[in-house]
């Protein structure tokens, strides 16, 4: 209060003297310049976001987004594993060995000396009939693929709806400050005029200290408008990753949003959502994994058949002086020795083992096909939820017009009979603090309304 009443002071001079008028109007118009020179700059230096560069440098950088991908990519790498358990699988083998005493020779007989054996082999095998486990392992890979992926477009679709949240919070609390430094303008130049009035004992000094308290509420208010603001573009930075002190956004168009624009049925939403959402298909691929879990374990029960072949040779040094080694290429080629052959495996009991695994695969698949029956249940839950909240957001952004309309009305009348003393500055002050109240309220429900109609056509929106 001992702030605005010299301010108040300085204003009643101002409008006394038509010199002292020049005089500040020179001063303004300097430091007008100046400041427009500064706010150039700092224009310049301050990048200012909009909304669409907001969700995609969250999305380019957001830390959970990017696990969400390696994962992901982890799936994809499985699903090529899975895909190349068809091919022949093929390693080459090298040994040395010394031998003393009773030894095998070259020529399968014992005797007694030392020598050496070097052995090189190369082999492989391929799998001919594995009880259709290879083909349900690379379509379960694949679906824990598109899995993977609906989850990682899940998340940053919720990415993105928490960023327009964030966005729309900072200018919501823009336009309050905006609107409360508008107020207290009003209220410095009412203060003003009421201060000659009572120096011209027109009015009474009580009524100057009504005003002198309404412009102290309304400065503590822009003060608290002020921090919002910071609090919540410091919060938008947090989420896009960003440790910018100037970050800013830019302030749309300021023109009313429209609020006659129909407002899709939640059923049709829902039935177009159900097959586009990534949460729906998530459980779908999560349910079509399970049952071919279920398929790989039932092939425990069946035969498996394999193909085997290989090449081997060696090379035999024996450390006697009275007797003459073959050469190392000679033994190489003379010990080769090719094989192929088959080996079938047929289970017969496993200790129920196999058993239990299909009645575990069998109780997955039930769980996955719950989990889906809940996401769905869920999915129109929320979309009945966010129709009947756009439906109600609209109304209320229709009906905050004609709340500030009857707001101003009666500002206006009130401020007639103020002028002509048949009304107190508390009477005043109570119907300018209705008209600003309605003004927050109109703010608040017009983003409300876009908000509720955003996420609403998130539902209908692929």
């Amino acid at each position: 209060m001992n702030i605005i009443r010299p301010l108040a002071l300085a204003l009643a001079f101002a409008t006394a003297s038509t010199f002292a008028c020049s005089t500040l109007d020179a001063q303004t118009t300097s430091d007008a310049t100046s400041d427009a020179t500064s706010d150039a700059t700092s224009a310049t230096l301050t990048k200012l976001w909009s909304l669409d560069e907001c969700i995609r440098h969250a999305l380019d950088n957001n830390i959970s987004v990017k696990q969400d991908d390696i994962r992901r990519r982890n799936a994809e790498i499985d699903h090529n594993t899975a895909r190349n358990s068809r091919l022949p699988n093929l390693s080459a083998s090298a040994g040395q060995n010394w031998n003393f005493g009773r030894t095998q020779t070259s020529t399968g007989l014992y005797e007694n000396r030392t020598q050496s054996n070097t052995s090189f082999s190369i082999g492989g095998s391929v799998p001919l009939f594995t009880g259709f486990r290879i083909p349900n392992e690379i379509e379960r890979s694949r679906f824990d693929l598109l899995a993977a992926t609906e989850n990682l477009e899940r998340a940053r679709e919720s990415l993105s709806l928490n960023v327009i949240s964030l966005y729309y919070q900072a200018l919501y609390n823009k336009e309050l400050l905006k609107l409360n430094e508008e107020q207290l303008s009003l209220d410095l130049e009412r203060l003003a005029r009421t201060q000659i009035l009572v120096e011209a004992e027109k009015v009474p000094a009580s009524q100057l200290s009504d005003i002198e308290a309404q412009a102290a509420k309304n400065e503590v208010a822009v003060v608290q408008a002020r921090n919002n603001v910071a609090l919540s573009l410091l919060d938008l930075a947090q989420s896009l990753e960003l440790d910018d002190a100037t970050f800013d956004i830019v302030i749309p168009n300021a023109d009313p949003v429209p609020a006659t624009d129909p407002i899709p049925d939640a059923r049709l939403v829902f039935e177009n959502a159900e097959t586009i959402r990534p949460a729906v298909r998530e459980r779908e691929y999560a349910l079509e994994s399970a049952k071919r879990s279920l398929q790989i374990a039932r092939a425990d029960l069946m035969p498996s058949l394999n193909l085997s072949f290989g090449y081997g040779t060696n090379y035999f040094h024996i450390y006697r002086s009275d007797f003459a080694n073959t050469s190392l290429g000679d033994q190489l080629k003379n010990n080769g020795a090719e094989y192929i052959g088959l080996s079938l495996n047929v289970p017969i009991f496993s200790r129920f083992a196999v058993r239990n695994r299909i009645r575990g695969a069998q109780l997955a698949i039930d769980n996955a096909r719950l989990a889906l029956e809940n996401t769905r249940k869920t999915l129109y839950k929320e979309i009945q939820t966010a129709w009947l909240n756009a439906v109600s957001a609209r109304e209320k952004y229709r009906a905050s017009f004609k709340a500030v309309d009857a707001a101003e009305i009666a500002l206006k009348y009130t401020r007639e009979k103020y002028d002509a003393g048949r009304a107190t500055a508390f009477e005043y002050n109570e119907s300018q603090n209705r008209l600003t109240q309605a003004r927050i309220e109109r703010i608040q429900a017009k983003y409300d309304y876009v908000f509720r109609i955003k996420i609403l056509n998130f539902y209908n929106e692929n």
